[in-house]
């Protein structure tokens, strides 16, 4: 057997009993007659099992055992006495021993409990071979691991956990609550879901942000903990960091469609991309193009992906307020502070507090509000009109304009401090007429909001009408482009929207260049059967795969004398 087992006790003879019974059966058996002794022959050879009798002269058996738990070692301790009591006995039990056997000392009982203790320092060594290799693996996981029992108090979590989530061992025996309060309690609700459903929960591809650590695109799940017996007993939930491949996903997709901004060019994805740079930077944006491109939906998308995205978006057109009612607008005003203030305003910029703050046509303020709005970009403060006291505030502010600012600040009718204060950023969209590939895309967009919104089936528009918007220069841009075709919805007779259904505009740009005149050029003959074949000689059908009216396929089909039972 060759297992090493230590006998202490004072009397020579009860060291002799346990040595002639244990070595019998293959023990290797040392001896100690006092604590001194013990304590060298414990620091100098591991045992496989230690004997220890409750008294040792001016020591103890007790004393024995809370050395080897303190130096943590994985022995199990038999106390030998020879007055055995419920207290003795309890005590030694409380502090960790195994078991105790009385005197005097009967060989069977002395082998049985030997092999007792043996099989049990066996069994706890597999365990912690076994507890070793699932805390290796537990540890070497790349995702966050974290369980928690029914009651959410946390059991367990991995080193990745504290990378990911910011959660560390300290937690352990604490409520998961109280970890949730440094993020936006996602994982929270998903582990909650888990424990009272006691189904699986998944959250895939979503954005957290944990203390200060950066924000992350996470996949959360989490599934039932079930104990050996296989009773519930709380949840194991995995964050999974998925940010490097969503960034590439966002890299490498064909966007379409931002935050309702419609556009595949290849300005528009540079636009995208740098919205989403934005989003969490909380620096001032100044957003430029011409009339019509957007701006303002710009300014969403900028909000709405940042960490703001909950709190307020406060917009003001700065153009469509006067001096007085401007500067009262924005930083409020005090009950008397000018005629007709008979109570107290809240201006935009309290309202816009935790959020973020959209002042549109900013080329048009006055020089005295200029000068307002630098002071409160600078120091975060502000003053309303008529009052002294300054007013702290937290606000993103993003501009935008259709002007050229910095002929403004050459001409002083804009302060260059304010001007380089509001460029920290700027955002330069592209007009509609050097983003024409974006046209098709826009028009689906458009086609399907205007025709839910008009209660009207328009499902598409003729191929005079997608040539002529290509070749259209687009002075007002999308919103041009979204109103023309408003209008055409409206009076569209058919499906399908055709030159005569446009906008007065569109027809006297089509004179000037000399446009054949959408139905009046029609389908050639061959062109026109081939779609009457491939329609079934569904003239609807065909008319849309052509992109004219139905009235036109009838009417040149009586010209070209074409029917179904005959061709041309």
């Amino acid at each position: 057997m060759n297992k090493n087992v230590l006998v202490i006790d004072d009397e020579e003879s009860i060291r002799f009993t346990f040595e002639s019974f244990l070595s019998e059966e293959g023990y290797a058996v040392t001896t100690a007659g006092d604590y001194d002794e013990a304590l060298a022959k414990i620091d100098g050879k591991n045992f496989d099992i230690i004997f220890a009798d409750i008294i040792l002269g001016d020591k103890s058996g007790i004393d024995i055992l809370r050395l080897i738990r303190n130096k943590k070692i994985n022995s199990p301790v038999i106390m030998i006495t020879g007055y055995p009591n419920v207290e003795t006995a309890s005590e030694a039990v409380r502090i960790g021993a195994f078991d105790y056997i009385s005197k005097p000392v009967r060989q069977a009982t002395l082998l049985h409990v030997a092999n007792k203790a043996l099989r049990h320092k066996t069994l706890q060594e597999e365990n912690e071979k076994y507890r070793s290799n699932l805390e290796a693996i537990f540890g070497s996981v790349k995702d966050a691991i974290i369980t928690v029992d029914k009651d959410l108090i946390v059991l367990a979590v991995n080193k990745s956990a504290e990378e990911i989530c910011g959660i560390s061992r300290d937690y352990i025996g604490r409520p998961f609550v109280d970890y949730a309060d440094n993020c936006r309690g996602k994982c929270l609700d998903v582990i909650k879901k888990t424990i009272a459903s006691k189904q699986p929960m998944e959250l895939s591809r979503t954005e957290c942000q944990c203390g200060n650590h950066a924000r992350r695109v996470v996949t959360i799940s989490a599934s039932p903990l079930l104990s050996q017996s296989g009773a519930f007993a709380g949840a194991v939930m995995v964050v999974r960091d998925e940010t490097f491949l969503n960034d590439l996903e966002r890299n490498l997709r064909e966007r379409r469609q931002f935050h309702n901004i419609i556009g595949q060019n290849e300005k528009m994805q540079d636009i995208y991309a740098l919205i989403e740079d934005l989003a969490d930077v909380q620096t001032t944006v100044l957003i430029t193009g011409e009339s019509g491109t957007g701006k303002e939906l710009v300014a969403d998308a900028i909000h709405y992906t940042g960490v703001r995205s909950g709190k307020p978006l406060v917009k003001v057109n700065c153009a469509a307020l006067s001096e007085n009612l401007l500067e009262s607008e924005l930083f409020g005003h005090v009950k008397g502070a000018f005629t007709g203030a008979d109570r107290d305003k809240v201006g935009r910029f309290q309202k816009a507090d935790g959020g973020t703050l959209f002042l549109d046509e900013i080329g048009d303020i006055s020089p005295a509000t200029q000068v307002r709005l630098l002071r409160v970009l600078q120091e975060k403060v502000l003053e309303r009109v008529g009052d002294s006291n300054s007013i702290k505030v937290d606000v993103r502010v993003i501009t935008a304009t259709n002007q050229d600012l910095q002929k403004k600040v050459r001409l002083g009718k804009f302060r260059k401090d304010l001007y380089y204060r509001l460029k920290v950023m700027e955002l330069a969209l592209p007009p509609l007429r050097e983003r024409k590939d974006d046209i098709p895309g826009l028009l689906n967009y458009f086609l399907r909001k205007l025709s839910g919104q008009i209660n009207k089936k328009v499902e598409a528009v003729s191929e005079d009408v997608q040539k002529l918007f290509l070749d259209y220069p687009w002075p007002g841009n999308i919103r041009e482009l979204e109103n023309a075709l408003e209008h055409a919805i409206v009076v569209c007779k058919q499906d399908t929207v055709t030159v005569e259904d446009l906008p007065q505009g569109f027809k006297d740009f089509i004179k000037k260049k000399d446009y054949p005149a959408g139905d009046e050029a029609g389908p050639e003959p061959k062109v026109l059967m081939e779609a009457l074949v491939k329609s079934g000689w569904n003239k609807s059908k065909a008319a849309r795969l052509l992109g004219v009216t139905v009235r036109t396929i009838y009417r040149k089909m009586e010209k070209y004398n074409i029917t179904s039972e005959k061709t041309y």
